[in-house]
This record gives C-alpha cells, structure tokens and sequence, in this order.
C-alpha cells in the first residue's frame, strides 16, 4: 500500500527537496503540497492524505493550530501529524504533541531517517525519539497549563500493560520492549495495542503523554 504525503512548508526548496526524496521510495507519494496551515487544512480534506508533514512557523495559520484542526476533524481520522522543526529543541515542539503530532523532526533529519520516520508514524506503531524527545515532553508536562488525567485513568490497565506503556514513555521500540520483558516483539506489541485501545490513545505519541500526565512516568 502507498502511503500518501502531504507537505506543508513556506519555503519552496524544502517542499521541493522532500517531494524528490519521498517520490523516489516505492511506497511513498506526495499527493500535495502546502504553503500555510490553511491550505494544509484544506488540502488534507481533498487528498486524503495519510501523513502530513508539517511545519511549525508558516504564514496565515501556523502548523500547530493546523495541526489541532486536522486532529479534531473526525472526517480526518487516521490522518497523521509529523511536525518538521528547525531546531530539536523548540518550545513550539511541545506545544505540537499537545496539538496532536503523531512526532517529530529535526529539519537536518538523514534522508534515510525521515522516510522512515513517515512510515513509522502511518503505521501509528512508534513515537519517534529524537534525542530531545524526552525532555520536552517532560518540560510540557511539567507545566501547570498541562491539562492532566488522573492516575484512576490507569485502572483499566493489567500490571503488564501498565509496565509496558511506562516504557513506551522511555521511548523503548516494541523490539526494545521484547528484550527488556523476555517476551516475543508480537506479544509487546499486541500490549502496546491493548493498551492504547483501553486508553483510547489514538497512537503511542498520545500513550506517553497520558503516561506523564497520570503520573505513570515522572518527568525528570
């Protein structure tokens, strides 16, 4: 199946250099092309996208609202966010996960890291973890704006399940999982699955932040 790719930046060389870079993997296609939040929005509707790949400071309506709307429009239900930043370690990136991103990116990502990074983030099966995931999650939730879930949130875990969406939160792959709990990567991820369904969790991005915001994982 081909996974088809919205762009969405200003600036007319990066689209150019992502739609040569997407075009040229068998299983991708840019279906469109973006210039604001607006015409992301829109363009979403009428391409039926299924990643988008946004970015932050665009003009008429910025990536992070055009992200929220995409989220909230339940006639865009799978569709996925994966917010391109330039610079790792951004304030507006937390402000993305609340958003709704599925995950992002740094835009000197290694061509090779982003289509991966599109797939992983289409199949819904990975957080993606640059190495300044972590901390900004756990500086947005940290914050008093953040809009917590309570710990009760938690009871329609197993003890395996609540053990497994904790390491989610480290950022672990179901493979690293697998390892970690001498269990098969199948049954990691079929927990994984269990537990964002209880949790109603649209992806894992969505799983770590109710990890932090129940208390689950404490932000260091």
């Amino acid at each position: 199946m081909t996974i088809r790719v919205l762009l969405a930046d200003d600036q007319a060389l990066i689209r150019a250099g992502f739609r040569v870079l997407i075009d040229s993997a068998p299983d991708l296609e840019v279906v469109g092309e973006a210039t604001n939040g607006l015409e992301a929005v829109e363009l979403v509707r009428t391409t039926r996208a299924d990643v988008v790949l946004m970015d932050i400071r665009m003009p008429e309506l910025d990536g992070l609202e055009a992200t929220r709307r995409i989220i909230a429009d339940d006639d865009l239900a799978g569709v996925k966010v994966l917010v391109l930043t330039t610079f790792e370690i951004d304030d507006h990136v937390a402000g993305a996960i609340r958003a709704g991103a599925s995950g992002f990116l740094g835009k000197g990502v290694e061509p090779a890291e982003l289509l991966t990074a599109i797939r992983t983030v289409a199949e819904g099966d990975a957080l993606l973890s640059p190495k300044a995931t972590q901390s900004l999650i756990s500086q947005f939730l940290s914050q008093p704006a953040t809009n917590a879930a309570t710990p009760e949130r938690l009871a329609v875990l197993t003890l395996r399940e609540r053990e497994v969406v904790a390491l989610v939160a480290g950022g672990l792959s179901n493979d690293e999982i697998a390892a970690k709990l001498f269990v098969s990567p199948l049954t990691a991820k079929t927990h994984v699955n269990r537990a964002m369904m209880k949790l109603q969790a649209r992806d894992r991005a969505q799983l770590v932040v109710i990890a932090y915001q129940t208390g689950l994982v404490l932000p260091r």
